[in-house]
């Protein structure tokens, strides 16, 4: 495989040498592009290519000043396919978005081009980001680089193995049950859903709807803070956005405040079947907070209601968001698209009645919890990748999946109370495939997060083994 030195530094690094001229962001999109010639053959991550977008955007880069938080100073990126991009193919993994060109770019790249940031290309995502396997009939399989037999997960998983492959330092990403965290685990990078509004969204025909978020990835916790300190301010075409923190998020990974009290919640006290092997490696990792001085508590809340009021939100997303397109085209939307928007139709008042005073419950108990704890830890994922023939997981540990979506229940708990998470590489399987942790903060909580998350990676070590060739098997 092709190498480059230049591949292999952190977004951070690679920012440090832009401040000080050492590197051009025109010797970057070099980079990344041969770097992409040479690995995505195998693995499919970066299906649209932007690199002349992003060398006429280098030549008239206007920036702030260098001290800005989120400064990116001409870092090239990878943008989700599900992300608008001005002039640039979004399909949104669907057949009938295929020859769709953006008008105009999303609030958060807007953002992060204003900081600097170079798309050079859009990374691979199922059809609307519904299921969390990384597949659609526009751009094929996008498989996992430690074991290209296996799915990297979805939605973002594009993006998630663009960044473990070293084809960019950064990646936008985006999570509704799970969407960027399970890529991350199953990748072994570092994805964070930031709480609603942290990050703008949209122009969106929901604006208000809380439950889908974008967020940053990147192959370290640094790396993901300098994204989102270049994407976390207010938006006025984001109703739920707030302004950026007086304390950028870079000072508090630099400077990374001890949790006291770290509470590991397994699955959420049987509501989560969880493989053995998993669940073994996520706990002893919880454990490793306690050599810092934290103390580590085996605890969960509860989180009976969430699964419910989950299925009848997300039903009602995308019934609200497709559901035009069952009536024009269904031939070309994917079966558990069609079931989705199906059950969003056929919801009544009572089921989002029932939904809405489930959701206020969780998370009434859950801001509770974490008034005691100042991290909660669960796993990422409730199994080990899986091969990329498979369109979901139907069983886990004897327990039948009753539907599409329901294997990513522990990321989606955390939705449903809208408090930050991230998922952070803690292991690796008998079989060597990585392992995240999901590490969940108090209420608008991401400095703290983002703290123990660093803290975390700091004794694992394991953002070292970064990026990688991918493992071609057969």
């Amino acid at each position: 495989m092709a190498d480059s030195g230049l591949c292999r530094l952190s977004a951070v690094e690679t920012v440090d040498l832009l401040k000080r001229r050492q590197v051009s962001p025109l010797e970057l999109i070099d980079a990344a592009e041969a770097r992409v010639a040479a690995v995505d053959g195998v693995v499919n991550a970066m299906v649209t290519r932007t690199f002349e977008r992003a060398r006429q955007k280098a030549a008239g880069l206007a920036l702030p000043d260098p001290a800005t938080p989120g400064w990116l100073g001409g870092l090239p990126l990878a943008v989700k396919d599900l992300n608008d991009v001005e002039g640039v193919r979004t399909t949104f993994g669907s057949p009938a978005f295929k020859d769709n060109i953006s008008q105009r770019s999303c609030l958060s790249v807007q953002h992060l081009e204003a900081m600097g940031g170079l798309v050079i290309g859009k990374s691979n995502t199922p059809e609307f980001g519904a299921g969390a396997q990384t597949f659609n009939e526009v751009f094929g399989i996008t498989r996992n680089p430690w074991d290209t037999r296996m799915t990297c997960a979805g939605s973002s998983g594009g993006a998630a193995v663009a960044l473990a492959t070293g084809q960019a330092w950064l990646a936008t990403g985006s999570d509704l049950g799970g969407s960027l965290r399970t890529p991350a685990s199953f990748c072994g990078v570092v994805g964070f859903r930031p709480s609603p509004g942290r990050v703008p969204a949209g122009p969106s025909v929901l604006p208000l709807n809380t439950f889908p978020v974008n967020g940053p990835m990147g192959r370290c916790v640094a790396d993901v803070a300098l994204m989102l300190d270049a994407t976390a301010r207010h938006h006025p075409l984001d109703p739920l956005s707030y302004d950026a923190p007086a304390v950028c998020y870079a000072q508090a990974v630099a400077n990374p405040v001890k949790p006291a009290r770290v509470a590991w919640g397994g699955g959420f006290n049987g509501a989560c079947p969880l493989d053995p092997e998993i669940e073994a490696i996520c706990r002893q990792a919880t454990l490793r907070f306690a050599e810092i001085g934290a103390v580590v508590e085996d605890t969960a809340p509860d989180a009976g209601g969430a699964r419910e009021a989950f299925q009848v939100f997300r039903g009602h997303f995308m019934a609200a968001s497709h559901g035009g397109l069952l009536k024009s085209r269904r031939d070309l939307l994917k079966p558990e698209v069609i079931w989705n928007i199906e059950y969003g139709l056929s919801l009544t008042g009572e089921d989002l009645r029932r939904a809405s005073l489930l959701q206020g419950q969780l998370y009434a108990r859950f801001a509770a919890f974490m008034a005691g704890f100042d991290i909660l830890a669960v796993p990422t994922a409730p199994v080990p990748p899986f091969p990329v023939e498979q369109r979901y997981v139907e069983e886990i540990n004897g327990h039948k999946m009753p539907s599409y979506i329901d294997w990513v229940l522990i990321t989606s708990i955390i939705t449903m109370t809208g408090l930050p998470a991230v998922s952070v590489p803690v292991g690796f399987t008998s079989s060597g495939l990585p392992v995240g942790l999901q590490l969940v903060g108090r209420p608008r909580g991401e400095a703290g997060l983002l703290a123990a998350a660093k803290l975390l990676e700091d004794m694992t070590g394991l953002h070292k083994r970064l990026p990688i060739d991918p493992v071609v098997r057969h």
